[in-house]
């Protein structure tokens, strides 16, 4: 009886590949090709995916040529397209699609918005590196260039070859480009592998049919990728692996001007991208450029050639892929898209007056004309209107009035030489007008608080006899309403507390305080408030953060007091952590010192989690348990930037939530709060980084906002852009304006008054890893059951970008959603390993939810180690899963090296060991171990414990004395007495050991445990490294009675090899155990390449892949391994797979590598139907082009 895998049909269902190919039709849509798939983006309102279409088959699509912009030898660079010249006066667009040695014509219908096939495939005998439509009869004629330095002619419709001809070097092309309106006039320029440039025509012949090469282009000293003529002008542009771009004056090629000047002159070289340079467009005065560095490069005409504008946002791994739009080839408002390797697209908006001059940064000089040196500057923002607010060291507060300077208020003697100040925005009482509110600080405890409209109207506060270290602003619910606090952190740790309203009568405005008990910070060296907040989730309770970098939490005396009178045990010891019942409030949970000893520098809270930032480089995201503080997770920003000022939030509200919105959002998190999970909100940060002021991305790893300030240490103000309002992504940041002090100077980074955008991007595609995915783990399912059944499968990554990403994937729709980054990596993540605990179910019947619930472990690099609590849920209201992480531990052989005694006798672990593999599993005490095989030849076992977040190494042994490539575990209970755990490890001389670690099961064994010093069992198996090991799912084992293990494995010698081994009992009962060798059964050459990634299904089906891009199927016959499908696999250097049974029957398979792909086995009858047609037509529409063996034309 045939398996159900056996007899499925295996089909691609989602793919995310790097974007090879950009080309845009008009100004209304963007055509992209990732993998074979040819997809159609509408840039019409909101950009979407409008259709998609798998065109190439097994090749992977390099070029995209609509023939209406390249129509009858007219390159999109070489012709200027009015703005009526759209493409929708033809409702039908041919385009031809190209790739390895395939070529399809393609047609697009812009009404109905659908791609269709027009022909077979053509394969041909040569890699194809750029296609010329040209005019025929009656059909469109085209001109291809090939690899090895020839070309043909070649009917569109019937891939009949009309002509064929050879350079006479036949040199190898990385790069090639055809320019001319007809076959005659012709000219090639290609790229040679020797780094030159060569020009020839096609009808300059020797008798022999071959051509002679014409122009000769010296001076690259890499390879070109790219090139680009503008005819307009008579420029060629090359991009080169030597990081350069170089602009040429060849005159007109093409025609009757063949080959163009006979001494073609170098005008630019373009120096300014970090890696290679991939892609290159022109246009008039304009240079495009892309390369590796992941930067695409507006380089200004004038001067020296320099770099006008940058455009980011991909992640590592670089641009793979450049489209100029017509507009903006003629200088217009018009479009640039930018392909990523990481699988994402970027859309900006280039506009006709901007010729990037604002990449230089122009900073303006607000000239300020006040007294003494400006020391703070804030920002009164009135609606559109900006003025600046800026407090001297001679006490004096200036406020900008039309480019003027005014001095609104003065302060005494005792405001000179030192003051804080702190500016908000509070509401009227029973009026909805508001006032800005200033409050100033000295250093004999005064602290001042004014109107800035109405600076007369104020009143003096006092804050014990010292200095006034910080003035602070905290809107909070006092006596049952909303009204903002004033902070003054003074001497002694003291922070003094008042209420400050405003209220009007009839002789107008007045200032009303009250005076609330202080807060009393812990001892310590740097001993003043720094940060707080009040939070709107839990009344009466503080979060504060001191220069010491603490984090504090306090409550309010009257809610302490209410919690006191339950009588419980815990209130008791809150009770007694008050000072005294009338003095001032001392904390009631710390943690002590977590941002490290340079301070916090905020606080914040949203969506019922808290948000930390210190100078230490890292983003705490907290959480309250019962009156405890209590750390989430930590992110960090990018390498070298340690001083973290702020978190913005990437949300719809802003950043200042008024009451009445307070209170929506309190009764909001109330319904929340019931659901399964709270997903953390995305973020940027907002801190310094060397001299600059940047604003960085976490989760798309990108800068936002660079502007040379001079560093930390200064007094600073950002304005967001106005239509952040309603447009709340992350790259409207990057359009706004910083105000700051610097050499004693007010200066801001672009105009206040400036509403204009320079670059307005939109991202079609989000990208995921871009230097590659190194490992993936499958967590579990998402379903959604109402109207119509939505699934979402939930996976875990591990990327070379050293980036843990948890993304959810809809096979149905074909979404790729990315829920969280973890950046806590500091090189590859090699291997993942999850652990899964349970499913819940929502409460509604209709609408039936699930949440994932699992601990996720990822190692790699630096012999690094680090756990997290996922938690994926469906939200009912969105319909998108959300994801919230607790990072629970973290680990470093380095580290445990540094705690170690008498470490001056040991020698130091190799700081480049790497974790090459990772199997985990339960022990008896509800605690996680973990096996680890590692580069510098150890098998390592560790302990994790989530309720105390520690990881414990229990043992490592370096028996194998060579890189360990692969381990996996299996356990057996078989009954209370009676258990097993063991241990294969496979390493690079191709053996595979099993090693008895039931020991450690024992909980009170395994603190006197020291390990086995040998394995028990070993055979040679392979003839080089094992790469992965596989082992049966226990739960779908038919040979559990009789202990027989199924122990798949792959390795670099292309093998597959499928061990049984049978445990004998009888010697287990003895204390020793052994293994028996019941039949070991190979396939020699099961791929063509190592293979990386293998999954047992059940006991008698597995699947394998490898960087063949072959995905295979086998089954497990009585004597033998049977090839049951196979399938290309269109993610290259493939590092790993997963598999899983599907809830409805079925299985499915993701692969990873150069981007991801997930494919599924299905038993649906239509499926299989569809599959045997799909298969006749694929053969069908394969069409072999020969090439003739000598150059000749058809007559």
């Amino acid at each position: 009886m045939a398996s159900p895998v056996e007899s499925a049909v295996m089909k691609s269902t989602v793919l995310v590949a790097p974007v090879t190919a950009l080309e845009f039709l008009g100004e209304d849509f963007l055509l992209t090709g990732e993998g074979p798939i040819l997809s159609v983006y509408s840039l019409k309102a909101s950009p979407k995916e409008c259709a998609s279409l798998n065109v190439l088959h097994n090749y992977r699509i390099h070029g995209i040529r609509p023939s209406r912009q390249h129509q009858f030898g007219e390159t999109q660079s070489s012709k200027v397209f009015s703005s009526e010249n759209s493409v929708l006066d033809n409702n039908e667009e041919d385009i031809i699609v190209f790739g390895g040695k395939g070529v399809r014509l393609v047609s697009f219908n812009t009404g109905g918005r659908c791609l269709k096939l027009n022909g077979p495939l053509l394969e041909l005998q040569d890699w194809v590196l750029d296609i010329h439509w040209l005019k025929g009869q009656p059909h469109p004629l085209l001109a291809i260039s090939l690899a090895h330095n020839a070309m043909l002619l070649l009917d569109a419709e019937s891939g009949d070859i009309l002509s064929f001809y050879s350079c006479v070097e036949t040199c190898l092309l990385y790069s090639a480009l055809m320019i001319g309106p007809n076959w005659d006039s012709l000219v090639l320029v290609g790229g040679t592998v020797f780094n030159q440039l060569v020009l020839w025509r096609p009808t300059g012949t020797k008798s022999d049919g071959q051509s002679q090469v014409e122009r000769r282009l010296l001076g690259h000293s890499g390879v070109i990728f790219s090139l680009c003529y503008l005819q307009k002008s008579g420029w060629l542009a090359s991009a080169s692996d030597d990081r350069s771009v170089r602009l040429w004056s060849v005159g007109t090629l093409g025609g009757d001007a063949g080959c163009g000047e006979e001494s073609p002159t170098c005008l630019r070289v373009l120096y300014g991208h970090q890696a290679r340079v991939f892609c290159v467009r022109l246009a008039a005065n304009r240079v495009f450029s892309a390369g590796e560095d992941g930067a695409c490069l507006l380089w200004e005409w004038g001067g020296e050639g320099k770099v006008g504008r940058s455009f980011r946002g991909h992640r590592s791994g670089g641009v793979r892929a450049l489209a100029v739009s017509e507009g903006s080839i003629g200088c217009k408002e018009g479009w640039m898209a930018t392909g990523g390797a990481d699988g994402g697209i970027r859309v900006w908006r280039v506009s006709e007056e901007k010729k990037g001059s604002e990449e230089t940064e122009t900073q303006l000089d607000l000239e300020f004309k006040g007294q003494g040196c400006p020391k703070v500057v804030r920002l009164v923002d009135e609606g559109e209107s900006n003025r600046v607010l800026v407090c001297t060291d001679q006490g004096e507060v200036c406020l900008s009035q039309d480019d003027t300077w005014d001095v609104i208020w003065e302060g005494g003697a005792e405001f000179q030489s030192f003051c804080v100040m702190e500016i908000t925005s509070v509401q009227v009482q029973s009026s909805d007008c508001n006032v800005w509110v200033c409050a100033v600080g000295n250093l004999n405890g005064g602290v001042q608080v004014f109107l800035v409209g109405q600076p007369d109207v104020g009143v003096l506060l006092k804050a014990g006899e010292g200095k006034v270290h910080s003035v602070l602003w905290v809107k909070g619910l006092f006596e049952d309403s909303w009204s903002w606090c004033v902070l003054a952190s003074g001497s002694e740790g003291l922070v003094y507390r008042w209420t400050i309203k405003v209220i009007e009568d009839e002789s107008g405005l007045h200032i009303q305080e009250k005076t609330l008990p202080p807060f009393l910070l812990p001892p310590c060296a740097k001993r003043w408030l720094t940060a707080a907040v009040s939070l709107s989730q839990r009344k009466g309770l503080y979060l504060c953060g001191d220069r010491r970098g603490s984090l504090l939490l306090y409550t309010e005396r009257e809610e302490n007091d209410r919690r006191n009178e339950g009588g419980d045990l815990q209130d008791q010891e809150t009770k007694s952590k008050q000072v005294d019942h009338g003095g001032p409030l001392s904390p009631i949970s710390t943690l002590y010192g977590v941002h490290g000893k340079q301070g916090v520098t905020s606080v914040c809270e949203y969506q019922d989690l808290c948000y930390s930032t210190g100078r230490d480089g890292s983003v705490r995201i907290l959480t309250i348990e019962e009156n405890v503080l209590k750390v989430r997770r930590v992110q960090r920003a990018c390498k070298g930037m340690e001083w973290l000022e702020k978190v913005l939030f990437l949300d719809s509200d802003g950043l200042e939530v008024e009451g009445k919105l307070l209170n929506e959002r309190i009764e909001k998190r109330k319904i929340d709060r019931e659901s399964a999970s709270i997903a953390e909100t995305r973020f940027v940060i907002v801190g310094f980084h060397s001299v600059h002021f940047v604003i960085w991305d976490p989760h798309r790893q990108e800068k936002l906002l660079s502007v040379a300030c001079g560093g930390g240490h200064r007094s600073w103000a950002y304005k967001r852009p106005i239509h952040t309002d309603t447009d709340p992504q992350a790259h409207t940041l990057g359009q706004g304006t910083l105000v700051f002090i610097k050499h004693g100077a007010v200066m801001a980074s672009r105009s206040l008054a400036s509403t204009e955008t320079d670059v307005n991007g939109h991202t079609l595609k989000e990208g995921l890893h871009g230097r590659g995915i190194s490992s993936v783990c499958h967590l579990g399912t998402l379903t959604k059951t109402g109207q119509s059944q939505e699934l979402w499968e939930v996976f875990v990554t591990g990327g070379e970008d050293t980036t843990v990403g948890v993304l959810a994937i809809s096979p149905q729709s074909g979404t790729v959603k990315v829920l969280s980054v973890l950046t806590d990596h500091i090189s590859n993540v090699r291997a993942l390993a999850a652990i899964r605990r349970g499913e819940t179910k929502g409460r509604d019947d209709e609408t039936h939810t699930s949440s994932v619930s699992a601990l996720v472990f990822s190692a790699g690099g630096r012999a690094q180690l680090q756990c997290y609590r996922l938690l994926i849920h469906l939200d009912e209201q969105r319909g998108q899963p959300i994801c919230q992480v607790t990072q629970i531990a973290g680990h470093r052989l380095d580290e445990q090296w540094e705690r170690k005694r008498n470490r001056h006798k040991t020698v130091k672990m190799d700081p480049e060991t790497r974790y090459m593999s990772m199997a985990v599993e339960y022990d008896e005490t509800e605690c996680v171990l973990l096996a680890l095989g590692c580069s510098d030849g150890a098998v390592r076992l560790f302990r994790v414990n989530e309720s105390s977040r520690s990881v414990d190494m229990l043992w490592e042994s370096f028996y194998h004395q060579r890189c360990v490539l692969s381990v996996a575990t299996y356990k057996l209970e078989e009954s209370q007495d009676r258990k097993l755990l063991l241990l294969f490890s496979a390493t690079t001389d191709g053996c595979i050991s099993v090693w008895d670690l039931t020991a450690v099961l024992n909980s009170k064994a395994s603190v006197s445990w020291q390990g086995p010093s040998a394995p028990f069992f070993s055979i040679p198996v392979h003839q080089s490294g094992v790469n992965t090991l596989a082992l049966s799912p226990r739960r779908e084992m038919r040979q559990v009675e009789e202990n027989v293990i199924s122990l798949a494995s792959g390795g670099d010698d292309g093998q597959l090899s499928l061990l049984r081994i049978k445990i004998d009992q009888k010697e287990q009962e003895n204390g020793d155990l052994s293994l028996q060798l019941l039949s070991n059964w190979s396939v020699p050459l099961a791929h063509s390449s190592p293979l990386t990634g293998l999954c047992l299904l059940s006991p008698t089906q597995l699947v394998s892949t490898s960087p063949d891009q072959r995905l295979c199927l086998w089954s497990v016959n009585s004597d033998r391994l049977h090839p049951l499908k196979v399938l290309f696999s269109h993610t290259a250097d493939a590092a790993g797979l997963w598999a899983w049974l599907g809830q409805e029957g079925g299985a499915w398979v993701v692969v990873c590598g150069q981007g991801l792909q997930l494919f599924q086995f299905t038993e649906n009858e239509m499926d299989k139907q569809n599959e045997t047609v799909n298969r006749t037509v694929k053969e069908e529409d394969r069409k072999k082009v020969i090439f003739p063996h000598v150059s000749r034309t058809k007559q």
